[in-house]
């Protein structure tokens, strides 16, 4: 039989060599063809007695990648059709049988008579790694590049082809449950001393090492599949049990606040299938595993955070008419925190970097910064001094504009003031006329900071995210008359840093700045109202946001705040501004000097020892305290998410946003909003946009005319349309 996804050779020893190498693509994955030739090959060796074992491995640079997510996106497809013509029973179990496929091959692998070892020659993830823990033996090849991990929680899923109930037997339950629903990708070494690999070799000796194993009688029974069996954790019901299970429960709800279906799976097929025998356990997981296929936070999470990223990632928004280019050599005007972090970040992706700054003692100063975070790298194991080296090399800080010459591309990141910015970029264009100027700013209209530039075609919003070094999202913002060349420019730069883009166009606060001032905005009104800061912080987080709106404007700092709604008040008068914000920010601000972490005291007090805490003082600026027995939590919960939906929405409405990806994605990277929803338009659609409509207008009735619907929301309700139904990535208008 020919395979075409695999390759089948036995040695003169007995042993099978599978050598898994998908045609036409860069990873392989998992999909219906791999099942059905995977299958096949099992039952091939199990029923060749000349055939002493296998050894599994991939014919590309990495062992798996994980399920071909289309595969999926069919069963739930086929579902949804089966449930309108056959009923929700019928499609439900024929769910169940289909997505249990890739468990059953693993269970047939392990239980198939021949011992099975997996070659791990890069990094194997999801069902991938799953495959190699069905294996009765692991040896992987050394690499420091190499991941292993069950990331699926990332995406709303979670291990169902037997990794929740093997990883669950092979260590300590606490561990494995930390391990599953954080999603992490271990390396080799943390993964050999879990015992996840048995043994790391030389890649050339990878195959070798693997047959010696069966060749020296590798055992083809799993220990869970022996007599006497015992959990090294000890029974669910037992002391050691109850050290982990209740505890394990409550992280769980202080983590998540219940709101990620696919966590509470993982903590119950764990406690459920320590409790019954392999098969048994595995039909558990498998039965979870469907329902969980079925929710509508997976079906929003693993389209924003896994189809949509992807796309963006890979260019969905670069023009196709300019040619693919490649950046060797970037500027960075401004050697603060944000430029050295976009140096160090340019730098460790192989960019050379000319880092300036007013005199030589800033731009080092700059380069400082570079040094500590790598060397931040090296003592956490994750880079070597030798990589240091290489990356300091790669950053040439200087007061000195000529040495921008040669440079693909100049980012500036000074001062957000518009002198300071054309200053800077006027004394840089002198050197490079003709190259693409990014500005690095999060509020100036990037139309206006053009008018200085000597071409605006060649100038766009290059926005980064404080810190840059581990903040994913970069927002592009096009001016009016920014051009083909400077996005694909952007957008090239923004890929080599392995950054994900979001493109917006022009507009007062962006996308990004804009939609989480409303949140910001929401809890400075709360504690206007009278509702307790912790009350509101709390919510802020139960509702599925990282942290509260009076730290994250600590984070941000108050005074910018304060900015912000001056310079608003000022541009379109003072019904643009509410006046209880403005009394707060005043106070704090102005009066008391609390501008937040940065110095100190904001909303919260930040001890030089110790953890921040609420300030006291709080209290005192509330003329109205409101007793927190008879604040209705869902309310101020729908407040928090709605009125960030409810900009987003508008932003799409006014041409901002012009792609449901980038609404979604950029929600989640730049700001947090509520990852289990997918993403702000998302959480619209798993509402129901006239469910959602409702409840704006009930919030509006309540709280003000801040939460009036927009008119495309009022049509998507009447039309009883969506989003992604009316404005889906392939039928999308070209951006205005």
């Amino acid at each position: 039989m020919s395979y075409t996804n695999f390759r089948l050779d036995i040695d003169a020893d007995g042993i099978a060599l599978v050598t898994w190498d998908m045609p036409e693509r860069s990873m392989n994955v998992i999909d219906l063809t791999v099942i059905e030739e995977l299958s096949a090959i099992v039952e091939k060796i199990a029923a060749d007695a000349a055939i002493k074992g296998a050894v599994i491995r991939s014919g590309k640079d990495t062992f798996c990648a994980g399920a071909d997510l289309g595969l999926l996106e069919r069963l739930m497809r086929a579902f949804a059709e089966m449930e309108r013509s056959q009923g929700e029973e019928a499609a439900a179990t024929v769910l169940f049988e289909e997505s249990r496929k890739l468990s059953l091959l693993y269970r047939r692998i392990e239980t198939c008579g021949k011992p099975w070892v997996a070659a791990i020659n890069g990094t194997a993830v999801g069902g991938g790694f799953e495959l190699c823990l069905a294996c009765h033996h692991r040896v992987a090849a050394d690499n420091p590049k190499t991941r292993v991990g069950l990331p699926e929680i990332k995406i709303g899923l979670f291990p169902g082809a037997g990794g929740t109930q093997r990883i669950a037997r092979m260590m300590q339950p606490a561990d494995a449950l930390q391990m599953m629903l954080k999603g992490d990708q271990l390396r080799l070494n943390r993964a050999k001393a879990m015992k996840l690999v048995d043994n790391v070799v030389a890649p050339d000796a990878l195959v070798g090492a693997a047959k010696d194993w069966i060749k020296a009688g590798g055992k083809p029974v799993k220990p869970w599949d022996e007599d006497g069996f015992k959990l090294s954790g000890g029974p669910v019901f037992s002391k050691a049990g109850m050290m982990t299970f209740p505890p394990a429960n409550a992280i769980y709800r202080r983590e998540t606040y219940d709101n990620y279906p696919a966590a509470r799976a993982i903590m119950q097929t764990v406690f459920e299938g320590l409790q019954l025998p392999m098969d048994i356990a595995l039909r558990v997981e498998s039965r979870h595993f469907a329902k969980i296929l079925r929710s509508p936070e997976a079906a929003a999470m693993t389209r924003t955070l896994f189809v949509s990223m992807q796309e963006l990632n890979k260019g969905a928004r670069r023009p196709q008419s300019v040619p693919a280019g490649k950046l060797k050599k970037i500027g960075i005007l401004g050697a603060g925190f944000m430029g050295a972090g976009i140096a160090y970040v340019s730098a460790q992706a192989g960019l050379d970097v000319v880092l300036i700054d007013r005199d030589q003692e800033s731009a080092d100063k700059g380069k400082a910064h570079a040094h500590k975070l790598v060397t931040d790298q090296i003592n956490k194991g994750r880079a070597a001094t030798t990589d240091r080296d290489a990356l300091l090399a790669r950053i040439t800080p200087s007061a000195n504009y000529a040495a921008l010459a040669g440079c693909d591309l100049v980012v500036e990141a000074v001062f957000e003031d518009r002198k300071v910015k054309a200053e800077a970029t006027a004394k840089a264009q002198a050197v490079l006329p003709e190259a693409v100027f990014g500005s690095n700013t999060s509020t100036l209209p990037i139309t206006s900071l053009a008018e200085t530039a000597k071409d605006p075609a060649n100038f766009i919003g290059i926005h980064f995210f404080s810190p840059v070094d581990r903040m994913m999202l970069v927002e592009i913002i096009l001016g009016k008359k920014t051009g083909d060349r400077a996005l694909a420019t952007a957008l090239d730069f923004v890929r080599a840093i392995r950054k994900t883009p979001i493109v917006v166009n022009d507009s007062r606060g962006f996308y990004t700045s804009r939609v989480v001032g409303t949140y910001i905005r929401e809890g400075h009104l709360m504690l206007a109202e009278g509702v307790p800061a912790a009350m509101i912080e709390n919510v802020g987080r139960m509702a599925g946001m990282p942290v509260g709106p009076l730290s994250l404007n600590d984070e941000v700092a108050v005074d910018l705040a304060w900015k912000i709604l001056k310079a608003t008040e000022a541009d379109l008068g003072a019904a643009a501004v509410d006046r209880r914000q403005k009394a707060l920010l005043s106070e704090m601000v102005e009066k008391l000097g609390r501008l937040g972490r940065k110095n100190g005291k904001g909303f919260y007090d930040y001890p030089e020892k110790g953890q921040k805490r609420l300030w006291p003082g709080l209290a005192d600026l509330q003329k109205t305290k409101l007793d927190p027995d008879r604040i209705d939590v869902r309310q101020l919960k729908d407040r928090l998410l709605a009125i960030q939906a409810l900009e987003t929405a508008r932003c799409f409405e006014e041409g901002v946003l012009t792609d449901v990806r980038e609404a979604d994605v950029g929600s989640i990277l730049g700001f947090g909003f509520a990852p289990f929803s997918g993403g702000t338009l998302s959480y619209i659609d798993m509402m129901g946009v006239k469910r959602f409509v409702a409840l704006c207008e009930g919030l509006a009735r309540a709280c003000g005319e801040r939460f009036a619907p927009s008119p495309l929301l009022l049509d998507l309700a009447a039309k009883s349309e969506t989003f992604y139904g009316r404005f889906a990535p392939d039928r999308r208008k070209a951006a205005a």
